[in-house]
């Protein structure tokens, strides 16, 4: 079996960036045969006890609409006065409805409490990853958003899920916009975040 290189691995997971909504091409779909292939990407996430804890709730569509209108209602039902901001509101509002794809991604109890909560949520975001990693080398934009409504009872009621499964994440995808330029970023030198410990 030939593996990809050490270059171009690196690369791509350097390329990565996050791509929001409003500059991602909502007119132009995304087929379904690739999101399967992301998806399923996905799901190699390393995952303890293989529970395989993630679910993925697609939308795309008419069901953005549908999704915008629940997040925005939800946001006024939960948020407390003193937190409340207009803004916020209208991004529940607008957001959805300017990619062409999102995705709500679950962690969905599975190991009968052999599994600790946080490793479940780990593998999940490890697969979470995995699909940004892979709309990168589709040429998709991928946006991670977690805004505090997701964690509320009234969302899992409305997307369906348990109470002991968490959403931990909306991802947006969408290709972006014509004319658009992949943004570049930095990160501080590794040598400051590595403890070496020999022998």
């Amino acid at each position: 079996m030939s593996l990809p290189s050490l270059a171009d691995t690196s690369a791509l997971i350097r390329q990565r960036r996050s791509i929001k909504p409003v500059d991602m091409d909502a007119a132009r779909p995304v087929e379904t045969v690739l999101l399967t292939e992301l998806i399923e990407n996905a799901t190699w996430a390393p995952n303890h006890g293989m529970t395989e804890p993630w679910k993925f709730h697609v939308f795309s569509g008419s069901s953005r609409q549908r999704l915008a209108d629940g997040l925005s209602t939800l946001y006024q039902q939960t948020t407390p006065a003193s937190e409340f901001r207009e803004d916020k509101l209208q991004k529940m509002g607008s957001n959805p409805l300017l990619a062409p794809v999102i995705i709500a991604c679950v962690m969905e109890r599975s190991g009968g409490g052999k599994i600790p909560e946080m490793e479940e949520i780990e593998a999940v975001s490890c697969a979470m990853q995995n699909l940004m990693l892979s709309a990168t080398a589709a040429g998709l934009g991928s946006f991670w958003s977690s805004p505090p409504v997701l964690d509320t009872a009234e969302f899992q009621n409305w997307l369906g899920i348990r109470s002991q499964d968490r959403c931990l994440g909306l991802l947006y995808l969408g290709w972006p916009k014509p004319g658009f330029t992949w943004p570049r970023s930095a990160r501080q030198p590794v040598a400051g975040k590595i403890t070496w410990h020999h022998d």
